[in-house]
């Protein structure tokens, strides 16, 4: 149970935090000497992250679906001056679909941490270049189909391992010249489809393995609860803290981190 609390509440605070949810989870059983959570946790922290998402920007969905069908719901200004922003969000969530099938297999093969740490630092030091150059011009209800393609495209990026799936979002929303929390709030928004896809497909192997063992129900749904609680307590503190902050917090961490894993798998390799 330890492991759970400990795994699900790293999920819920990497997720939506430009810090990459993959890279801690794939690192936090290799620090502490755990044995692979296995596939049905890894399906609990899935669902849990689809359900904070959800749960936070229910509204928002709403309102985004009803006028991609030329439909009046909700009250939220910047979603109103953007009517076609759920064609772009599906404009934009398929080239991860693409990766997702071509490279799925391989990307499980890909969680080193010399690799994971390369990416932590990489995608550090392209955020700061973003901000550097961001002129954050643009709010939600400006963004374009070219910005959706490119954000899009860069989420495909996310199957590597340490990257982020917000960190290269946001990043490149950036470069677009989206202010930094319209940014993360396009990033959440389009990462629904992505997480939403990865978790069926998930749920769908768990079915064919059989389901959810009868001894794991108890983990299964602490998880579940843990990532979901986490994440929407993460989400609702970063796109405040964007209103009045840069990302250098979030970029200094990523680097020394990547630093600090890289040491730490040349120093055992060394020993081993």
């Amino acid at each position: 149970m330890l492991q759970v609390v400990v795994l699900a509440i790293v999920q819920g605070l990497t997720e939506f935090l430009p810090i990459s949810s993959s890279a801690h989870l794939a690192l936090a059983p290799w620090l502490l000497g755990w044995k692979d959570q296995g596939l049905t946790f890894d399906i609990a922290l899935h669902l849990g992250t689809l359900l904070a998402v959800l749960l936070y920007f229910f509204r928002a969905w709403v309102q985004v679906i009803a006028q991609g069908f030329g439909l009046s719901a909700g009250s939220d200004g910047q979603l109103k001056q953007n009517r076609a922003l759920l064609w772009y969000l599906a404009a934009g969530s398929i080239p991860v679909g693409v990766a997702g099938l071509l490279f799925k297999d391989q990307a499980e093969h890909w969680r080193n941490p010399f690799l994971i740490g390369g990416m932590l630092v990489g995608v550090g030091l392209l955020m700061h270049w973003a901000e550097r150059v961001s002129r954050g011009r643009k709010s939600l209800g400006q963004i374009t189909f070219g910005d959706s393609i490119t954000v899009g495209l860069a989420q495909a990026v996310a199957i590597v391992p340490g990257t982020s799936r917000s960190g290269i979002t946001i990043t490149a929303a950036l470069f677009r010249n989206v202010d930094r929390a319209s940014a993360a709030r396009f990033s959440f928004l389009l990462s629904t489809p992505a997480i939403a896809g990865a978790a069926a497909k998930a749920v769908w192997d768990l079915h064919r393995a059989g389901g959810v063992p009868p001894d794991m129900w108890g983990p299964f749904l602490a998880g579940i609860t843990l990532s979901a609680a986490s994440g929407c307590a993460v989400i609702a503190f970063f796109l405040r803290y964007l209103t009045r902050y840069t990302l250098r917090f979030f970029i200094l961490y990523r680097i020394i981190f990547g630093i600090i894993v890289i040491a730490l798998a040349f120093f055992r390799r060394q020993a081993g």
